[in-house]
């Protein structure tokens, strides 16, 4: 049994509305069944595979982007330009607290080793293309009425000058309002999220390949782009009939996008994601591809937050606040080869700042690829 849709499929035979020790006692049982089943990885390989998608765009009809979206051995950033930007948020390390007071000469940036002048730099001062992409598969429905009201309220705090967008996901994807500054229509589709599936899957190779091949053609060009998934399940096995986790998370970099993460975190949920995190884990021993959103987040500067339900209004308000009070930085670099070789990045903040304010930590890019004569 070498499909790891298989994997996935026993958590559909978990009971709704199971009594805590219950639901442990089953998700016991699958997790047996899932070392059995994820043996056969450990004694063969997994073909990688490009393969067209499709998005659902109100009823328009599909797009195959495989020959535009190629397989690359680096899952890193791709700049067809000089000048290289920079997405960084600063937290004081002990407390978490946003650090929004810095000036350009705070920061130490360099490239492979080699520090950086910083020519470009501001803060809070572009506009925002989000993207909300809504979980809709699995034995769990992460997008509740708390969940709904949280992201109406958050949506309501962005500037007028930001656009949002919505997106739905589970074996398919679905483009449910386009890029917009109409909060009436951004309501509308939040209101109107198609019904929760449980027999489909989460395809996050999917949704991420769309999501960025989206937002990278229609967000605002001049503006910071951020995509905030809102799912109770954080990673998962490639969906057959989609591209690659590769090609998925190499679309995600080359879009320049922020990549951060929206749970409503529960006993069951946790229960869910917790099996299909160990299925990957024994899957990944025999090379089974899956996405990470945790990863994706990590690597593009972003964070994955998490909450009860009923708290999620503070939350979602929290990370809104976080992508508002990010810095933008940009630079020459002093390497003028044009070699498309990959660059390492690292971002510091200087000894002042950090005796004055306490530890702080920089989430930002880690690398990108130069431009290629």
């Amino acid at each position: 049994m070498k499909d790891p849709t298989f994997l996935r499929r026993l958590t559909l035979f978990i009971p709704k509305q199971l009594k805590r020790s219950e639901l442990v006692k089953y998700a016991s049982v699958i997790l047996l069944l899932l070392t059995a089943v994820s043996l056969p990885y450990l004694l063969s390989p997994v073909n990688s595979q490009i393969r067209q998608r499709t998005v659902t765009n109100n009823g328009t009809s599909a797009e195959t982007t495989a020959d535009r979206l190629p397989v690359r051995p680096e899952e890193v950033v791709k700049v067809d330009v000089d000048l290289v930007t920079i997405d960084a948020l600063v937290l004081q390390k002990n407390t978490a607290r946003v650090v929004g007071d810095l000036k350009r000469d705070d920061f130490i940036l360099s490239e492979d080793g080699v520090k950086q002048q910083i020519t470009h730099f501001s803060r809070d001062s572009l506009p925002l293309s989000v993207l909300l992409l809504i979980d809709r598969g699995g034995c769990l429905d992460p997008f509740g009425t708390h969940v709904r009201t949280a992201a109406l309220d958050a949506i309501a705090h962005l500037k007028s000058t930001d656009e949002v967008a919505v997106m739905s996901y589970h074996t398919n994807v679905e483009l449910l309002q386009r890029f917009t500054r109409d909060r009436a229509l951004i309501a509308d589709a939040l209101n109107h999220v198609p019904p929760h599936d449980e027999e489909a899957d989460h395809c996050l190779n999917k949704a991420f390949t769309d999501a960025a091949d989206y937002i990278q053609r229609a967000g605002n060009p001049i503006g910071r782009r951020v995509i905030i998934a809102i799912t109770g399940v954080t990673r998962n096995f490639n969906c057959a009939d989609g591209p690659s986790g590769k090609s998925a998370a190499q679309a995600i970099y080359e879009s320049g996008a922020v990549v951060c993460g929206i749970v409503p975190k529960t006993e069951d949920q946790k229960i869910e994601n917790g099996i299909m995190i160990w299925a990957t884990r024994m899957g990944r021993l025999g090379g089974a591809p899956y996405l990470d959103i945790e990863t994706l987040a990590n690597e593009t500067g972003g964070e994955v937050l998490q909450d009860k339900p009923e708290n999620l209004d503070v939350t979602f308000q929290t990370l809104i606040n976080h992508l508002r009070s990010r810095y933008s930085l940009a630079f020459v670099s002093s390497n003028k080869k044009r070699d498309g070789t990959v660059r390492k990045l690292r971002i510091d903040v200087a000894a002042a700042p950090q005796k004055s304010q306490g530890k702080l930590v920089v989430k930002a890019r880690r690398s990108y690829v130069a431009p290629k004569s």
